[in-house]
């Protein structure tokens, strides 16, 4: 495939234009990482090249293409060069066992395997919708996780839709972007989704092949980075290593993947005076809401909400009964985007989460205060029902971390014959947990049902790829 060709070729909605149409010129760094930068030229030449590589080996229009490479620049060209080509993405953790890699490929039959040892053809490949751009998968932390097939439209939609104004390409008069850090893996909804936001917005990247608290001060100095997103166990790490000094120029943090605990967020901004945002979205639908930075400034109060809804994004907060309740009533949170993904290559019906009215059910619990800010509660899975009195984990873990004994904590619901679910806290700590004395912690600021039965000394808690507890494995150890 020639420039040329590509140009009447490729849809205007193609995601691969995105590198392509990158105002930066050829010589600029587009793509860096701690060791090194790939320019705008040589990215574009290499996204030309590996869309003729997949030609030539016969991969056709609308069949998969799994990827299993290191994070880096070359995960970026290769997405755009699988797009170019008409395919669709399929990105593969690196991480994932050999043993595992053939479970993960069975539902979206690819058509080719690229990874460090280059181009594998597979037999028997699936063949998607035209406007079918890269699947991924759900966390799994509430069942297992189901392939998600994201349209080009669609995401370009929800980019427009979080960017606003920034979607247009900066002229040769504007203030240059600050690059955008990518510090999760390019495997995951995060890693694209921030890659994509960066380009969209005429930014150039910079990619951390993993995170690590000492590449990621470097890489915020050296490249003046202001803003960028953290999932919570990263924004952890870094209050907690006392090597890690200023982080300037860095003012605002997003924290994605996973609740994060107003606590880390206060320390997060006390120690390096940088903002922590929250926000909120799901695999299926994008991000729907989180904070701008005038909200920032003008309501400070409010940091530990997820933010107010994006623009063309509608919310409800409904009761048991599916009746809309009123606001500071927390009840489950349901969302109507303009776009939402294009359904599972598993098979499994997105439209069975949605009412008649277009809303899908996300499974979390959630408030909206006469402001607009949406506080989340927890997932509707993860309420403990104590004898009829419910109890929110979040609320008694974030008890439990003013001990500073407690590094990570996670509250979860056990069977019990009499009262049907009770509190049992896991506790991450470098010393010997004192049951007592956490005990006395919780009733010193919890009412009684909300304190737990015991507290179980853990080395880890288990986590998702995208840093999520997977609570239902603590059930069934402690349960054994």
């Amino acid at each position: 495939m020639t420039a040329s060709e590509w140009a009447t070729g490729v849809s205007a909605e193609n995601l691969g234009r995105l590198v392509m149409e990158h105002p930066f010129p050829d010589e600029q760094p587009l793509l860096s990482t701690i060791n090194g930068s790939m320019s705008a030229g040589t990215a574009r030449a290499e996204v030309l090249a590996i869309a003729a590589q997949l030609q030539a080996a016969g991969v056709k229009e609308h069949q998969a293409v799994a990827v299993r490479l290191p994070n880096g620049p070359a995960v970026i060209t290769a997405m755009a060069g699988i797009w170019l080509a008409g395919a669709v993405f399929v990105p593969l953790n690196t991480l994932l066992p050999a043993s595992e890699i053939e479970a993960v490929l069975e539902p979206t039959a690819p058509a080719a395997l690229l990874d460090s040892e280059g181009l594998h053809t597979r037999a028997n490949p699936a063949t998607y919708e035209d406007a079918a751009a890269f699947i991924l998968w759900t966390s799994g932390t509430t069942g297992r996780p189901k392939p998600i097939i994201h349209t080009h439209g669609g995401y370009r939609e929800l980019l427009t839709r979080v960017l606003g104004p920034l979607s247009a390409k900066p002229d040769s008069n504007s203030r240059p972007r600050s690059p955008n850090l990518i510090p999760v893996s390019l495997a995951l909804n995060a890693g694209i989704y921030n890659a994509l936001f960066g380009l969209m917005a005429g930014a150039p990247l910079v990619i951390m092949d993993r995170f690590a608290t000492d590449t990621f001060a470097e890489l915020i100095r050296r490249f003046e980075i202001r803003s960028t997103v953290l999932p919570p166990a990263a924004i952890a790490m870094l209050n907690d290593d006392p090597d890690v000094g200023d982080l300037t120029p860095l003012r605002y943090v997003r924290s994605i993947t996973a609740p994060l605990s107003p606590l880390q967020a206060r320390r997060f901004t006390e120690r390096f005076g940088s903002f922590v945002l929250n926000s909120y979205g799901q695999a299926e639908i994008g991000e729907v809401i989180g904070w701008t930075a005038s909200d920032a400034k003008e309501h400070p109060e409010k940091i530990g909400a997820a933010g107010r809804p994006h623009a063309g994004v509608a919310l409800k907060i409904v009761g048991d009964d599916g009746a809309a309740l009123h606001a500071g009533s927390v009840g489950e949170l349901l969302v109507r985007p303009p776009t939402m993904a294009a359904g599972y290559a598993s098979g499994d019906d997105l439209t069975e989460r949605v009412d008649d009215e277009g809303f899908l059910d996300t499974g979390d619990l959630a408030k909206i205060d006469v402001d607009g800010f949406v506080w989340i509660e927890g997932r509707k899975g993860d309420l403990i029902n104590r004898g009829g009195n419910k109890i929110f984990p979040e609320e008694v873990e974030e008890v439990l971390l003013l001990d500073a004994a407690v590094d990570e904590v996670a509250v979860v619901g056990v069977p019990d014959d009499r009262l049907g679910q009770v509190p049992v806290a896991f506790v991450v700590s470098s010393e010997t947990i004192e049951s007592d004395a956490l005990e006395a912690l919780c009733r010193l600021h919890l009412v009684p049902y909300k304190v737990p039965v015991d507290f179980v000394g853990i080395d880890e808690l288990p986590r998702s790829e995208i840093g999520k507890v997977l609570r239902s494995q603590l059930v069934d150890g402690y349960l054994g």
